[in-house]
């Protein structure tokens, strides 16, 4: 059995120049799986995982090792000529980076810790469009299967410039998922094009609001299909990332031990002086000094016989 999958990986992945590609899809997966079982752990305060990394106090998201990654591989590649093995090395560096920062896109969307809120929810959406076009990229087929060497008709031209238009439609309709796919499979952008776009889109506030009766369908739609849809994605991503923390949830032990450690940090180690204290308190100290030289010395005391 092994003999054959080594087959079929040599004949469709190294034979045709694709391992850097597969490498990058293999870290790229296997770092976002890795730090979010990483961040669940730390997350429930298991005590046998290391923890977050916070020398100091002060605490390093992984978007940073993300970024590292992200430079050693890329400069790595380009420092190498692209040459093997080196190649195969720096792809998979290069693939664990887009883990590590696509899983923090959110906080750097929003420049604020938002992972466990329901705004993380964007890191998962980057991570899965990533990994998808990544694995179109991998299994071969460009937009509407146009390859390099192919040879281009303006019938072809045509058909992309209105896969195209199909698409910004698709996603201006408030459809995400079925947009991202159709820039890669042609079809289901065209499809999802001519339905009736969800109440709560752009197209929806530009078209609709003329047309109760269309708005009024697109809402029974809305509830009907995409609210099931939606259950199920929700589910599914909770499975994968673990459940955002609902407003006004006590927060868990690590975010607490966090919070002190950055108290610790912003709190000064002795209260700030301002100048006119400063000069106060100079000045009753040379009083002191000033009585204390005029005072004669006092021997000592002669006892009594």
């Amino acid at each position: 059995m092994w003999q054959h999958f080594w087959e079929l990986y040599a004949r469709h992945i190294q034979d045709p120049g694709k391992q850097p590609l597969f490498l990058v899809l293999v870290g790229f997966i296997g770092s976002f799986l890795f730090i979010r079982f990483s961040v669940r752990m730390i997350r429930r305060g298991v005590r046998w995982w290391p923890g977050n990394v916070t020398p100091g106090g002060l605490h390093i998201h992984h978007v940073v090792f993300g970024m590292f990654f992200l430079l050693l591989g890329g400069i790595g590649a380009f420092a190498t000529a692209g040459t093997h093995p080196w190649l195969d090395v720096f792809g998979l560096v290069f693939g664990i980076g887009c883990g590590l920062v696509l899983d923090e896109f959110a906080l750097l969307l929003h420049l604020e810790d938002v992972y466990w809120s329901e705004q993380g929810r964007k890191s998962v959406d980057a991570v899965i469009v990533g990994i998808l076009f990544t694995g179109l990229l991998l299994v071969g087929y460009l937009p509407l299967g146009v390859t390099p060497d192919s040879n281009v008709r303006w019938g072809l031209i045509g058909v992309i410039c209105a896969n195209a238009l199909f698409t910004v439609a698709t996603l201006l309709k408030g459809k995400f998922w079925s947009g991202m796919i159709g820039i890669m499979v042609p079809g289901v952008s065209w499809i999802a094009a001519v339905r009736l776009a969800r109440p709560n889109s752009p197209w929806a506030r530009w078209r609709y609001t003329g047309n109760p009766r269309k708005f009024a369908r697109a809402r029974r739609r809305e509830g009907r299909w995409h609210r099931r849809a939606d259950t199920a994605r929700q589910w599914l991503f909770d499975l994968i990332a673990g459940k955002p923390t609902p407003p006004g949830t006590r927060p868990t032990r690590a975010h607490l031990l966090a919070e002190r450690m950055a108290a610790k940090l912003e709190r000064p180690a002795r209260p700030p002086h301002d100048d006119e204290r400063i000069r106060r308190l100079r000045a009753a100290r040379a009083r002191r000094s000033t009585v204390t030289a005029g005072r004669p010395r006092r021997g000592p005391a002669r006892r009594r016989g």
